[in-house]
């Protein structure tokens, strides 16, 4: 760090500053403050009466002019869910005012105008940051798959030649800690009291970090705002950019570059040049939340009111306030809905939340209908609260519980079991699932949504060559399987491997007990559809598929259940990969998903036909 540049931008933007303060701010003796003024002042620098900047101090600044400002606001927020499932967690507000917007003022009002916002997730609801405040977005396309290191990598040529600011959109900062001019290199540090699992900066004499570790004790960590200067960049953006290339560091923050970097020049015995100090700072200037708990805590509003239906819905349907609402953590998205754990009153519940076109796909109705059908049963989850109009659901967790293992057979035994108490039953809904007409009607949805709605973007519709003659083959088994005349039952369509759960009993030794939970596509259907879904779910190959079968019946398959579960296999990978597509077509990503499905589709199709 430059003290000469320090001291100048310390008088240049605060006429009431003193020695004192500078000394404090900078870490160092009134004396050594004392000798710096005189510096200055005999390179005529610093009127040493007034304290006044000179022309030629001007000049001296003027490397260290801040250029801009990139501000990271790809990411999900997992840490904030439900409140991110709706908002970016940078949007989100603190007393009124939203956590990136007050960053931006802060930026504008120490003269720094040039900001692009990195965005990936919800990115159409940063928008209208470009009118609001000039701003540019710059979108990262590995937002969902990679951690911060691509978000940096993408925005690279930004800091080429020039002195940026580094920002978190959802930072929160009480004083204004941004500056026209810069004088060096640094890192937002404050100091943690006690254990922390930050990351923690070790320090040489002149407060530059020469390592960083994962957690300590009564330490100062990185933690806020960042300030790389073009010297800085220089040498850092050439190791990012081999970080970002080279395999297995996807999970990587841009930060784990930084300290490879420091390691690697500890070995060779060099110093990291330039290098980057601690921007220490006092207790109460920096807010990184890292859960709602914590914004609770900070803004009481959000005990009272999140403004968050989901969490207004969980308030009333259990009768208590939002502070109530506790141990709140994101389960992982399944396919169809986006679901949160949470607890009330020491008790844990799930609820889901509806995934964007699931209105078109799914008839809530008729799954409320389908729990009110299994209740007696009692082979579902206990569901507290349904909303058949917009498909929320709060259903009871069930602490200890796993779900089944599809390579493990005495599970799949035990669920096959399940399935077949389901079919046995006798129980029957008023709706059915027609795997034709589904078929259809998915096939119709990928074609009408062939350009998407919000960005205009051609999406390709259904993008496989030999779609047509795949949909031909499919219509042979579709006839095929009208012509056995099924029985048709209550069946689950679902059967995938998580929707099965095991529950530990309460009694010691006793037998865990399984239950089959997520009921959205079921109606009545012939039954051994549910043993094809469940196979081709299962990823499985056509011995484990046989194997499958044995389960269930108890016995070994006859020629046509064989023939009719292959069929299903092949039927079923047809259905999911217009599911996908249609999916895909919205903005929703599902990896090799959309290949294994179709796959299953063509491979046993082939199969069937020479059965």
């Amino acid at each position: 760090m430059d003290r000469i540049a320090f001291l100048l931008r310390e008088y240049l933007e605060n006429s009431r500053v003193t020695q004192r303060s500078i000394a404090d701010r900078m870490g160092i003796s009134l004396g050594s403050v004392n000798s710096l003024c005189s510096e200055a002042a005999e390179k005529k620098l610093l009127n040493k009466e007034t304290k006044g900047v000179t022309a030629g101090g001007l000049a001296y600044l003027k490397p260290y002019r801040t250029d801009g400002a990139v501000i990271m606001a790809a990411g999900f927020g997992s840490r904030f869910v439900p409140l991110t499932y709706e908002t970016p967690k940078g949007l989100l507000p603190v007393f009124g005012e939203k956590m990136v917007e007050r960053q931006i003022r802060q930026l504008h009002s120490a003269g720094i105008t040039d900001i692009t916002v990195i965005v990936g997730y919800l990115k159409e609801k940063f928008e209208y940051l470009i009118d609001a405040y000039g701003v540019k977005l710059l979108y990262n396309p590995e937002f969902a798959e990679k951690n911060n290191l691509s978000s940096l990598w993408y925005a690279g040529d930004l800091f080429k030649g020039k002195n940026m600011y580094v920002l978190s959109s959802d930072n929160w900062l009480r004083e204004n800690m941004y500056h026209r001019y810069e004088p060096g290199a640094w890192y937002s540090s404050v100091f943690m009291k006690g254990k922390t699992k930050e990351w923690c900066l070790l320090l040489n004499k002149k407060n530059m970090i020469t390592d960083v570790a994962v957690g300590g004790e009564n330490k100062w960590v990185m933690y806020g705002p960042v300030y790389f200067s073009r010297e800085f960049s220089k040498v850092f953006l050439p190791a990012l950019d081999r970080a970002y290339r080279r395999p297995g560091t996807e999970g990587w923050y841009w930060e784990d570059v930084y300290v490879e970097l420091l390691r690697k020049n500890s070995l060779e015995k060099k110093v990291l040049s330039p290098e980057m100090a601690a921007n220490r700072q006092p207790s109460g200037q920096v807010y990184e939340f890292e859960n709602l708990e914590e914004l609770r805590r900070f803004d009481s509003h959000y005990s009272e009111s999140s403004g968050n239906a989901a969490m207004k819905l969980i308030a009333e349907t259990f009768k208590v306030p939002e502070s109530e609402i506790k141990e709140i953590r994101c389960l992982k998205s399944g396919m169809t809905n986006k679901s949160f754990l949470f607890s009330v009153r020491g008790k844990h519940y799930i609820c889901r939340i509806p995934g964007s076109g699931t209105s078109l796909l799914i008839d809530r109705r008729e799954e409320y209908d389908n729990y009110m059908a299994v209740a007696s049963l009692d082979i579902s989850e206990h569901v507290v609260f349904f909303d058949p109009a917009g498909g929320y659901k709060i259903s009871e967790f069930y602490d200890g519980s796993r779900n089944s293992d599809p390579r493990n057979f005495n599970d799949v035994r035990e669920c096959m079991k399940l399935l077949k108490s389901l079919h046995e039953s006798g129980v029957k809904v008023n709706h059915r699932f027609d795997i034709r007409e589904r078929i259809n009607f998915y096939e119709k949805l990928c074609r009408e949504n062939a350009v998407r709605e919000e960005t205009g973007e051609e999406t390709g519709g259904i993008p496989f060559e030999d779609y047509a003659k795949v949909r031909s083959e499919m219509n042979e088994l579709l006839d095929m399987l009208d012509r056995l005349h099924r029985p048709e039952k209550l069946s689950h369509i679902d059967s995938v491997a998580t929707n099965f759960i095991f529950i530990p009993s309460k009694e010691k030794g006793a037998p865990e007990t399984v239950r089959l939970i997520d009921w959205e596509y079921s109606g009545m259907a012939d039954p051994l559809i549910d043993i094809g879904m469940c196979a081709i779910y299962s990823y499985y190959t056509r011995e484990e598929t046989e194997q499958l079968m044995t389960l269930y019946f108890g016995r070994v398959p006859t020629r046509e259940e064989r023939l009719v579960i292959y069929s299903y296999m092949a039927l079923g990978g047809f259905l999911w990969t217009l599911w996908a597509v249609y999916k895909s077509n919205l903005g929703e990503t599902f990896g090799d998903y959309t290949l294994v499905m179709y796959r299953y589709a063509k491979d046993y199709y082939k199969f069937v036909k020479n059965f």
